[in-house]
C-alpha cells in the first residue's frame, strides 16, 4: 500500500512545464498544478471527513432524543439501527477516510510536492549565468531553494486540508441547525462575521511581518554562511568579534521582526477565545429558549451544542493554520524573487551542438560593458588560427578575463560575434561550446567530493586507469596516494572538503590540471594556470603543459610575462582594446608597451601603474 502511493509522484521524473513565473499565485500553481489530481483527491477527502465529523453531533442528538423517550427494556430493540449507523461512521468510515487522506497527504504530496519544487527550482537556478551567482550568497540561494519547497507545499496543503475542511464543517452545521429553526443559525452567522473580521485585521499584518521575517532570516543565513565560508580570513585577521557584530545586527533585526509578528498572534488567540465563548453561550442560550418555547426538540439542543463546540475548536486551529499559510507565503515570495528570475543567457530554440574539427577562434568587432557605462570590451577584433597559441597581456581590468568569459558564453555580446571554426557560438548550445574548451584558472575550486570524482569531472566516463594517468601527467599521483580524509578514506577516494580546502593551493591546481588533461578539449584556456605552484613543481608542470598544448588552440593569460613569452603571439590589451600584438621578440623590437613592461617587471610581475 505505502509503495503504491509513494510512487505516484516522482519529483525528479516530472518534466518542468517551463521556467518558474513571477507572481505569487502563478508561481505556486506552476508547481502545485503538476500534482493537481492528488490535491483534488485531498480536497474531496477533506470534505468527506468534515461531513463525517458533522454527522457525530447529529447522531448524538438523535440518541439523546431516543433515550429521553425510550423504555429501558425496549431501548436496544428500538435504537440498534441508530447505534449501528453511529458505530459505522465513527469506527469504520472515519478511520478509512482518515487513512486515505493520510496516504495522499503524507505519502504523496508531502515528499512529492516538496521535493518537486526543490528539484525544478534547482535545475532552473543552476542554469543561471555566472553573474547571477556573483550577486548573491551561495548559501542564501541554496537556503531559498530548500525553504521554498517546504513553504509552498505547507501552504497549499493547509489551504486544502484544513481551511476547506472548516468551510465544509460550517456549511454543514448551518444546514443542520437551520433546518430545525433558522434562528438557531444566527449565532453561527454572527460568529462567521466576527471570525472573518478578526482574520481581516490580523492576517495582513502577519503576512507583512512574515515577508519581513523571511527576508531578514535569509540575510541572517547569508551572513552566517559568509563568515563560515571565509573562516580562514576571519581567523587570520583575528576578527571574531567583528564577525559577531556583523551577525548580531542581522539577528537583532530578525528578532524585532518576530516580535512584531507575535503581537498579531496574541491578538488573534485572544480574539478567537472571545468569539468561541460568544458562539457557545449564544447557541446554548438560544437552543434552550427555543426548546422551552416548544420550537425545537431535545435532539436539536443536543446536536447544536457539540456541533458549535466542534466548529469553534476547529476554527481556532484553522486560524493558526491561516497565519502559518501567510507566514509560508512570505517564504515562498522570497524564494520566488530568487528562483523565478529569468535566465539571462539562453540557447536559441534551434541551437545545435558545436562540433570542433580545427579550433580556430575569431572575435569579430565585439563590444561588451556588463550593462555599465565604463568600457570593458570595445570594438575588438581578434583572430586566432587553429593550433595557434596566443598570450593575453594587460593590467587588471584590461578585459582579458572578460574576453575569455565571452568565448565561454557566460555572457551575451552586446555587439559583434564570436566564431569557432567559422560557426557563430550563439547558434550553438552553451553546453556544447564549453565541452570543446578546457580551462585552468588561477582560483581553482574543487567539488566537495573524492579526488577520483574531481578529476573524472573532466570526462565522467573515464576509467580509473585513465584518471590515474592524467594525475601522473599533472604530477599529482604521488601526493594523492598520501591523502586521507576525516572519514578514513585514502588516496583517490579521499574527499577534498568544501572548495578543496583540505588541499594546498598547489595541490588543488595540479588536480585541476589533471582534470583538464583528462578532458582533452581542442581549445585550451590557461588563466594563471601555474600561479599557485612552487618553482620546482611549476617547472615540471610546464613540461606537461607544453605536451597538453600540442595540437590545440591555446589562449593564455598571465601577469608573469615569462610564463607566456614563448607563445606564438602575444596580444596586449588595455581598456578593452588591443594596443599591440606580435611575438615576444617582435614586441621587444617594437619598443612599445610590451617592451616597457618587460623592462620594468621585477620578478616577472607588473603593477597597475605600468603603462599598458
Amino acid at each position: 500500500m505505502f509503495p503504491f502511493f509513494e510512487g505516484l509522484v516522482l519529483p525528479t521524473a516530472l518534466e518542468p512545464p517551463g521556467p518558474p513565473p513571477r507572481g505569487l499565485a502563478r508561481f505556486i500553481w506552476h508547481f502545485a498544478g503538476q500534482v493537481k489530481l492528488h490535491l483534488v483527491a485531498l480536497l474531496l477527502l477533506g470534505v468527506i471527513l468534515a461531513l463525517l465529523d458533522a454527522a457525530v453531533p447529529v447522531f448524538i442528538g438523535l440518541l439523546v432524543d431516543v433515550i429521553a423517550k425510550a423504555n429501558p427494556q425496549t431501548f436496544m430493540a428500538e435504537a440498534w439501527p441508530l447505534l449501528l449507523g453511529m458505530g459505522l461512521v465513527v469506527a469504520v468510515a472515519k478511520p478509512v477516510a482518515t487513512l486515505l487522506s493520510g496516504l495522499v497527504q503524507f505519502q504523496v504530496i508531502f515528499p512529492g510536492l516538496t521535493n518537486l519544487v526543490r528539484w525544478q527550482s534547482h535545475i532552473h537556478v543552476v542554469r543561471q549565468s555566472i553573474g547571477y551567482f556573483q550577486s548573491d550568497f551561495a548559501g542564501r540561494i541554496a537556503s531559498r531553494v530548500m525553504e521554498t519547497g517546504y513553504a509552498l507545499r505547507a501552504s497549499v496543503v493547509s489551504i486544502i486540508s484544513v481551511i476547506l475542511y472548516l468551510v465544509a464543517l460550517v456549511v454543514t452545521s448551518l444546514v443542520v441547525v437551520g433546518r430545525a429553526d433558522l434562528r438557531l443559525a444566527l449565532p453561527i452567522l454572527f460568529w462567521i462575521v466576527g471570525y472573518i473580521a478578526l482574520l481581516a485585521y490580523v492576517v495582513p499584518r502577519i503576512r507583512k511581518a512574515s515577508t519581513d521575517i523571511a527576508y531578514a532570516r535569509s540575510t541572517l543565513t547569508g551572513r552566517i554562511v559568509d563568515s563560515y565560508t571565509n573562516i580562514l580570513t576571519v581567523k587570520l585577521f583575528a576578527h571574531g568579534e567583528l564577525e559577531d557584530d556583523y551577525v548580531r545586527k542581522s539577528l537583532d533585526r530578525h528578532t524585532r521582526m518576530m516580535r512584531v509578528q507575535m503581537r498579531s498572534f496574541t491578538v488573534l488567540t485572544t480574539g478567537l477565545a472571545v468569539l468561541s465563548g460568544l458562539l457557545l453561550a449564544g447557541t446554548g442560550a438560544l437552543a434552550v429558549w427555543l426548546w422551552q418555547a416548544g420550537e425545537i426538540g431535545i435532539a436539536m439542543v443536543a446536536t447544536a451544542l457539540p456541533m458549535t463546540l466542534q466548529v469553534s475548536s476547529t476554527a481556532s486551529r484553522v486560524a493558526m493554520e491561516i497565519t502559518t499559510v501567510f507566514e509560508q507565503f512570505g517564504t515562498v515570495h522570497e524564494g520566488m524573487d530568487t528562483v523565478a528570475k529569468p535566465i539571462r543567457v539562453n540557447d536559441r530554440p534551434d541551437a545545435t551542438a558545436l562540433a570542433v574539427s580545427k579550433g580556430a577562434v575569431s572575435f569579430e568587432d565585439i563590444s561588451f560593458h556588463y550593462g555599465l557605462e565604463r568600457t570593458v570590451i570595445e570594438d575588438l577584433t581578434l583572430r586566432i588560427r587553429a593550433g595557434e597559441k596566443v598570450g593575453l597581456v594587460g593590467r587588471s581590468g584590461a578585459g582579458k578575463s572578460t574576453l575569455v568569459n565571452l568565448l565561454l558564453r557566460f555572457h551575451d555580446l552586446e555587439k559583434g560575434r564570436i566564431l569557432i571554426d567559422g560557426v557563430d557560438v550563439t547558434t550553438t548550445t552553451q553546453e556544447s561550446v564549453r565541452a570543446q574548451i578546457a580551462v585552468v584558472t588561477q582560483d581553482t575550486s574543487l567539488l566537495h567530493r573524492s579526488i577520483m570524482d574531481n578529476i573524472r569531472y573532466g570526462r565522467p566516463e573515464a576509467t580509473p586507469e585513465e584518471v590515474e594517468a592524467a594525475a601522473r601527467k599533472a604530477h599529482a599521483h604521488d601526493f594523492i596516494l598520501d591523502l586521507e580524509d576525516w572519514a578514513g578514506r585514502r588516496g583517490y577516494d579521499a574527499h577534498v572538503g568544501e572548495r578543496g580546502v583540505k588541499l594546498s593551493g598547489g595541490q588543488r591546481q595540479r588536480i585541476a590540471i589533471a582534470r583538464v588533461i583528462l578532458k582533452n578539449a581542442p581549445i585550451l584556456i590557461l588563466d594563471e594556470a601555474t600561479s599557485a605552484l612552487d618553482s620546482e613543481v611549476e617547472s615540471a608542470i610546464q613540461e606537461q603543459l607544453e605536451n597538453l598544448m600540442e595540437g590545440k588552440t591555446v589562449i593564455g593569460i598571465a601577469h608573469r610575462l615569462s610564463t607566456i613569452a614563448r607563445m606564438d603571439r602575444l596580444v596586449i590589451m588595455d581598456r578593452g582594446r588591443i594596443v599591440e600584438e606580435g611575438t615576444h621578440n617582435e614586441l621587444l623590437a617594437l619598443g612599445g608597451h610590451y617592451a616597457s613592461l618587460w623592462r620594468r617587471q621585477s620578478g616577472g610581475f607588473f603593477t597597475e601603474d605600468d603603462g599598458v
